[in-house]
């Protein structure tokens, strides 16, 4: 019968406030789940802050907190290679980056040196963060004291050293000590950061007075050449003549050695000559008179002998050919 049936109209409200509490109920768990599930990269760490309160720091992977803002995260890149530039900004980076010089950039890039030169430094520092809750709650804000610690540290060292220094034989040198001295200070201040470079990009003096800088550069350049040349010739020239000198000494040392030592030898065989001439001086002159023949009749192209005791005919010579020469 149709009074048996039940009121449909009676029962939409109770199934409307159903469906409506598990949407509220489903959209709740959705809320608190998408607040308490968080990431975080490799290259970062998380730092866990409740009701403003450091309680801890969490790894790379995948976390839950508290939602609701009871605990609320900070993503630091600690294993990120960070960088901040000096005296210039980078508008678009690529293989053919691009880069522009702001009125603030410009500012920080002018220094003066020991010798009271002026010149345009920039310079690019490379750094890590390795200790995210110093970084964070240390100092009020840990960038711009970085910043403003460069500043300070490079003004400082391209003070102390003169323009030649910092332009040329210095530069590594001075890009070094900034590196140490800008750690030191990260350390003193607990900042958290590590610094892993100092590089000097460019460093020029103003553009009103490159004209003249550059002149003075090629006036030191040549008078470097001129000395460089000179010192060259020296070189070459002194260990040559030592070398002759030494030569020429050596040469005469040789030759008075090589004329004392025959003046002795020709002494000496004198002496044993004389010493057998006086036990036979006959046959010592006649040994004499034999070698001394021995020695020059070789000599001689053309030889002619006479017999004394000849006296019969007189021998014709044929001297013709060398009455001709």
């Amino acid at each position: 019968m149709p009074q048996d049936l039940p009121n449909v109209g009676s029962l939409l409200p109770r199934v409307s406030s159903r469906i409506l509490k598990l949407i509220v109920a489903a959209a709740v768990l959705i809320i608190l789940l998408w607040g308490s599930i968080y990431t975080i990269a490799p290259e970062e760490t998380g730092v866990i802050l409740r009701f403003g309160k450091f309680v801890r720091s969490t790894d790379p992977g995948l976390h839950l907190k508290l939602p609701l803002g009871i605990e609320s995260l900070t993503k630091v890149p600690v294993q990120r290679q960070l960088k901040m530039e000096f005296g210039f900004r980078t508008v678009r980076p690529g293989v053919v980056s691009e880069y522009r010089v702001t009125p603030e950039a410009a500012e920080e890039a002018i220094m003066l040196t020991g010798d009271l030169n002026v010149l345009v430094v920039e310079w690019i520092v490379q750094y890590k963060i390795k200790d995210p809750y110093k970084y964070l709650f240390k100092l009020r804000n840990a960038e711009a004291t970085f910043r403003l610690m460069n500043e300070a540290v490079v003004r400082k060292i391209v003070g102390d050293n003169s323009v030649d220094e910092v332009l040329t034989v210095g530069r590594s040198r001075i890009a070094a000590e900034a590196k140490d001295q800008l750690q030191g200070l990260c350390d003193l201040y607990e900042i958290g950061i590590d610094v892993s470079q100092l590089i000097f990009q460019d460093i020029n003096p103003p553009d009103p007075v490159k004209p003249a800088f550059n002149e003075v550069n090629q006036s030191l350049q040549e008078k470097e050449r001129k000395i460089n040349e000179a010192w060259s010739e020296y070189n070459q020239e002194i260990p040559r003549a030592q070398g002759e000198a030494e030569q020429t000494i050596r040469g005469a040392e040789g030759y008075a050695m090589e004329r004392v030592n025959n003046a002795l030898g020709d002494a000496s065989r004198f002496t044993s000559v004389y010493r057998e001439y006086v036990k036979a001086p006959s046959v010592t002159r006649r040994r004499l008179y034999l070698e001394t023949i021995a020695e020059i009749l070789p000599k001689l192209s053309k030889k002619v002998i006479f017999d004394e005791n000849q006296k019969n005919i007189l021998p014709l010579l044929s001297l013709g050919e060398e009455v001709k020469k």
